[in-house]
C-alpha cells in the first residue's frame, strides 16, 4: 500500500530559560539553576529554527524555562514541576498549566490532527540537547535519536537518518535511544497515544551540548538537516 505524503513538523519544548515576571518570586534562591542545563536545552532552539526553515515546516517553540513547568512531561509526572514551583499553591500551579503548558501542547496536537485530516503522515522532530556529564557519568554520544522501537516508521526513519549521518559525518558518534529511551515519558510518547503509527512518526533529536556553540556547530546543524533530508528522501 502506498504511504501517505509526509508533512514535517518541528518543535522545541526547552528552547529558553525565561521566567515570566509574575512567577519570578518562586525562583528566589534558584536563580543559578536557570543558567544550568536544567534551565534550558542549549542549542536546541537554533537547531529547530534552522530545520523548520530548511523544510518549510511548521515550528512550535517555547522559551519559558522547563523549571517553571516542563512541556516535555505528562500531567502527573513527578518532574512536571521543579523544586522552584512544585511547592507553589495548587491555584498557582493550575494557572501555570493554563497559561503555558496546555496552550503549547494543544496547539501542536491540533496542528498534527489538521495534517492527518488532509491525508498526510506527520513526521515530528522534537529538538533537544543533553549535558555531556550527568551525575559524574560522561555521556558517550554526540547525537541521540529517540524513538519507539515498536513503531516501524520510527525505526526506519532513525536507521536511515543514522546511516546518512555516518556517510556525511563519520566522525560523529550517533546512537539510537541514547542517552534516554524514546519510550520514556515525553511529548512524543504522549502523542503516540493520540495518533496511530500509520499517521504519526515522532523522533526526539538529542544533541550533546559540548557541540553547541563550538567551532563546528554551524556545520553540525547543516549535516543534521542534510542527513534528515536524505533519510526522508526529500
Amino acid at each position: 500500500m502506498k504511504k501517505s505524503p509526509i508533512s514535517l513538523l518541528v518543535t522545541c519544548e526547552h528552547g529558553g530559560n525565561e521566567i515570566p515576571p509574575r512567577y519570578r518570586h518562586l525562583f528566589k534562591g534558584h536563580e543559578a539553576l536557570l543558567k544550568t542545563h536544567r534551565g534550558h536545552d542549549a542549542g536546541a532552539l537554533v537547531m529547530a529554527e534552522e530545520m523548520a526553515e530548511a523544510f518549510k515546516a511548521p515550528l512550535f517553540v517555547s522559551t519559558v524555562s522547563r523549571l517553571l513547568v516542563d512541556l516535555n512531561r505528562s500531567l502527573g509526572h513527578p518532574r512536571l514541576y521543579s523544586e522552584a514551583t512544585r511547592t507553589a499553591s495548587k491555584e498557582l500551579r493550575r494557572e501555570i498549566l493554563q497559561a503555558h503548558y496546555l496552550p503549547y501542547r494543544n496547539q501542536v496536537e491540533a496542528a498534527i490532527q489538521n495534517e492527518i485530516e488532509k491525508g498526510r503522515r506527520v513526521v515530528h522532530i522534537s529538538s533537544h540537547s543533553f549535558t555531556p556529564v550527568l551525575d559524574g557519568e560522561v555521556r558517550n554520544a554526540d547525537i541521540g535519536l529517540l524513538y519507539d522501537s515498536a513503531r516501524a516508521g520510527e525505526v526506519e526513519l532513525c536507521l536511515r537518518w543514522q546511516a546518512a549521518l555516518r556517510n556525511n559525518a563519520p566522525a560523529l558518534k550517533v546512537r539510537r535511544n541514547y542517552p534516554y529511551t524514546g519510550k520514556s515519558d515525553g511529548f512524543t510518547a504522549w502523542l503516540r497515544k493520540r495518533f496511530g503509527a500509520e499517521v504519526y512518526v515522532g523522533v526526539e533529536l538529542e544533541i550533546n551540548q559540548k557541540l553547541a556553540g563550538g567551532k563546528a556547530w554551524r556545520e553540525l546543524r547543516r549535516q543534521l538537516i542534510a542527513s534528515l533530508q536524505q533519510a526522508l528522501g526529500s
